[in-house]
């Protein structure tokens, strides 16, 4: 019984001389703690739905959307439309707060008329999606409630929002027509104000249709192409467009070797003197109205 006290005072008094021992020691433990490393999360994303395809969200998975009537660039929704459709932002956007498939060059910032900072890709400011909930049946107003991750409700609202896809062909811009003349036109391309639902390419480049082409027959563009800068082909044959285009009235056709974009049988183009301009649509008028209109949804067949 006396040994076995012994050993455990023994083992007892070892432990607390190691213990202070280390406790006393100035230096502490030599082994220096590895610093944490931050984990940086994402803020803009790509999510995948099998109706739309690739689409943007933020970093809690929640849809980002283009508004047809920011064909220049800049924030058109103001106002009660704010509500509705908050805008998004990321300050200090770099490329490692980008996920897989998205490039840092394709974004920059903007400034709302209401003082508010808001990204862009490819040009297009970006929203998240707030519609007002039902009021309370009591004559309580509803409140707008930001949609949940996941949910794509606000693709095709009134016809002028879409979800932010990354690789679409084609646009739709609402927009007011200003002929190269710099005479306001309306859809039928009598002089006056009023804004016109057409399509652009994926940039925001107003698109043409040219009245003497015929069914997937471009009869304007030369074969040696000397008159391409003046209407140069939509050179694409990939078709991603807006929900609410129906996508089986795009097709391509070749053109003296190269690929050119139709709607509805009409060959598409772009005017050289919209200079590469967002939202530019001058070429209405040139050489007068009416011979190269904007491609819009309803367009009669080509023949």
């Amino acid at each position: 019984m006396k040994l076995r006290l012994f050993k455990f005072a023994a083992i007892t008094l070892a432990i607390t001389s190691i213990f202070i021992s280390c406790s006393s020691d100035n230096g502490g433990d030599t082994t220096p703690t590895p610093p944490e490393v931050p984990v940086t999360k994402t803020e803009v994303n790509l999510a995948t739905s099998a109706t739309l395809g690739s689409y943007l969200t933020d970093k809690s998975g929640r849809s980002l959307y283009f508004f047809a009537t920011d064909a220049n660039g800049q924030s058109s929704c103001t106002g009660g439309c704010e509500a509705f459709w908050p805008v998004f932002n990321v300050d200090n956007l770099t490329a490692d707060k980008l996920g897989t498939g998205l490039t840092l060059a394709d974004f920059a910032s903007i400034t709302t008329t209401s003082g508010k900072k808001q990204l862009t890709y490819k040009g297009w400011p970006l929203y998240y999606y707030a519609p007002m909930s039902a009021g309370d049946g009591y004559g309580g107003a509803g409140v707008n409630t930001p949609e949940a991750a996941g949910k794509t409700s606000g693709d095709g609202v009134d016809g002028t929002w879409f979800i932010a896809k990354p690789d679409y062909s084609i646009m739709i811009v609402r927009s007011q027509l200003v002929g190269h003349d710099t005479k306001n036109y309306k859809s039928d391309y009598t002089v006056g104000v009023g804004t016109t639902t057409y399509f652009t390419d994926a940039k925001g480049l107003t698109l043409y249709t040219f009245k003497n082409d015929n069914f997937k027959k471009n009869n304007f563009t030369k074969e040696d192409f000397s008159n391409n800068a003046v209407w140069p082909i939509y050179e694409t044959d990939k078709i991603v467009v807006p929900s609410v285009l129906d996508k089986s009235k795009f097709s391509s056709i070749t053109v003296f070797g190269k690929v050119q974009l139709t709607y509805n049988g009409w060959p598409l183009y772009y005017f050289g003197q919209d200079a590469g301009v967002r939202g530019a649509n001058k070429g209405i008028s040139f050489p007068s109205p009416g011979i190269w209109p904007v491609p819009v949804k309803d367009i009669p067949l080509a023949i």
